[in-house]
């Protein structure tokens, strides 16, 4: 039975009608893939539930244990085990955008140059699980209080001061603009004075509407929409910090974070499936359709590190999600960490075309 989608259509169509799938890298994008199935297998919870799990996936992945085990052929894996379908969007076409693990210097202790805190997970805050409606209308997460839950207090009440005195800082950054761009990608890699890295993921957000900035900043007419990626936006920010304030606040949403000091530096963040993320293999799409762990040949033409633009074709494994990822045809790349991966993530704003690969079963 294939899945209701909510804003698009399958079509089943040949693994031989799909353009350049013989030419991809099968056994990167299985690597990938078998990262999922060792957390599958070992009942490791996800960060973020999807509220829509494909329990077909589950015999697959001991089996592509299995098949790793045998040194079996990558390509004949996925052809054998899944069969593709082409996602008809209602509208248009799919859309991609890209995201990145940021590098950021920061300090385990308070100094002056690093004075901005980056908060745990408070004890009272109660995430609702995606399969179920909201006890609170709107709202995906809430405050637990002797009175009942109540919303969580927002981005703008954080900043004032709302969970002062309570231990939750992790550690510190240079200034709020890092802080914001660590939430909307959702982990971080920090450099400390001493040189070595520690790593934030993500451990829940406070449940408000996520707002892009990047809309309002375009309708007010600071820049356009044709101005605006990643670089270019924290830049204006700290160079109109008369603005930057007021538009930061108006995301009312609120990313707490978990600390790891022993994660290895050539692995990539931790997704929202509590798999380790790869650069151009991993996608976040809408948990609220897809299910972790599927496999997604993407097309597109898309722009390089350079800016070029050059055709896109690539199997690719859904691992994580995020708050503005919405839609059946939507994912946003994981492109790496650190500067590079990030100018890069920020110059992908593309149509592409999505055929999901769902398991035979």
């Amino acid at each position: 039975m294939l899945p209701e989608l909510i804003d698009a259509d399958l079509k089943a169509i040949p693994f031989s009608a799909i353009d350049h799938w013989s030419s991809d890298d099968h056994q990167d994008a299985f690597a990938s893939f078998l990262k999922t199935a060792r957390t599958e297998t070992a009942h490791t919870p996800h960060l973020r539930p999807t509220r829509r799990q494909n329990l077909h996936l589950l015999p697959l992945y001991q089996k592509a244990l299995d098949h790793a085990a045998h040194n079996g052929d990558a390509r004949t894996f996925f052809e054998d085990n899944f069969a593709p379908f082409k996602i008809e969007p209602h509208q248009g076409r799919g859309f991609l955008t890209g995201y990145y693990e940021p590098e950021i210097l920061g300090s385990l202790e308070k100094t002056e140059p690093f004075s901005i805190p980056v908060l745990a997970r408070p004890d009272d805050l109660v995430t609702f699980p995606q399969d179920e409606p909201s006890p609170l209308d709107g709202y995906s997460a809430a405050r637990k209080t002797s009175q009942g839950i109540q919303p969580y207090f927002d981005r703008a009440a954080i900043w004032d001061g709302a969970l002062n005195g309570r231990d939750l800082e992790l550690l510190y950054l240079p200034d709020k603009v890092e802080l914001f761009f660590a939430h909307i990608q959702g982990s971080a890699r920090v450099r400390l004075p001493d040189g070595k890295i520690c790593r934030l993921t993500y451990a829940g957000r406070n449940g408000h509407p996520y707002t892009t900035i990047a809309k309002v900043i375009v309708a007010e007419g600071h820049m356009s929409l044709g101005e605006i990626n990643l670089e270019t936006l924290k830049n204006w920010l700290r160079s109109n910090p008369e603005h930057a304030e007021r538009l930061m606040r108006l995301n009312r949403s609120y990313i707490f974070f978990s600390r790891s000091d022993d994660l290895p530096e050539s692995e990539g963040p931790i997704g929202a499936a509590s798999t380790s993320l790869d650069a151009g293999r991993s996608i976040a799409v809408d948990r609220r359709q897809w299910s972790y762990g599927l496999p997604f040949f993407i097309s597109a033409d898309l722009p390089d590190g350079h800016g070029q633009i050059v055709p896109f074709s690539r199997l690719m494994i859904a691992q994580d999600t995020g708050s503005a990822i919405l839609g059946a045809a939507r994912a946003d790349l994981f492109m790496g960490s650190g500067e590079g991966a990030g100018r890069h993530a920020g110059l992908i704003r593309h149509p592409g075309d999505f055929i999901v690969l769902l398991p035979r079963s």
